[in-house]
């Protein structure tokens, strides 16, 4: 799976109903905290839409987008705790986990200890780096998850309950974003067929003259 614009996420889980919803969510969270290239918090706007126009209850989605996160998370210090330094040699993990990037964070671990595991959850380059490291450095889980957590439990319920209690804004705002495409794509479509068409009367004029 690529990149994807909120657009195309929404599209896709649009497309299911009961609860299937939440059980992409869930993984789709899970799989962000692995190295998938979707950014968490596109999928955290997505859930809110879905709240928003009634597909799943808040509340609900809220505490399975807090699962899938910290899930997430997790995994990615066990990892770390349990594989170390063998696992950045996995193509899926080496991109995302730089020998230069897990050096920095093992750096800050030291010098700023476990309110660096609290900042990095709302740093996206830098969040799985500090979850592997400080699974590498043998930090208790107990800490790991309590510091992580704080920081999911402010950042994850706030983005899907405003998303949710402000959706109509949203809303206006993907169509806008669309037609804003849809535009650029015409013109884009429209400048190429009269390039296309001026270099067909030159070619044609050329060839008349010989």
């Amino acid at each position: 799976m690529g990149d994807y614009t909120v657009q195309e996420l929404l599209g896709f889980v649009l497309n299911f109903s009961g609860v299937m919803p939440y059980v992409l969510v869930f993984g789709i969270l899970l799989a962000c905290g692995l190295g998938l290239p979707i950014p968490e918090d596109i999928t955290l706007f997505v859930a809110g839409m879905l709240a928003y126009y009634g597909m799943v209850n808040v509340w609900v989605m809220i505490i399975v987008c807090m699962a899938g996160v910290l899930v997430g998370d997790s995994t990615i210090f066990w990892l770390g705790a349990k594989y170390g330094r063998e696992m950045t040699k996995k193509p899926l993990f080496s991109k995302l986990l730089t020998p230069e990037r897990l050096e920095s964070v093992k750096i800050k671990l030291h010098e700023h200890g476990n309110k660096v595991i609290f900042v990095s959850r709302f740093m996206p380059l830098l969040r799985a780096p500090t979850f592997f490291s400080a699974g590498t450095l043998h930090l208790p889980f107990q800490v790991f998850f309590f510091y992580d957590g704080l920081a999911a439990l402010i950042s994850v319920p706030s983005i899907v309950w405003l998303v949710y209690h402000f959706g109509d804004v949203a809303d206006n705002l993907l169509k806008t974003i669309k037609n804003v495409e849809h535009g650029i794509l015409f013109a884009v479509l429209a400048a190429t067929a009269f390039m296309a068409l001026k270099w067909y009367l030159s070619h044609k004029k050329t060839m008349n003259k010989e």
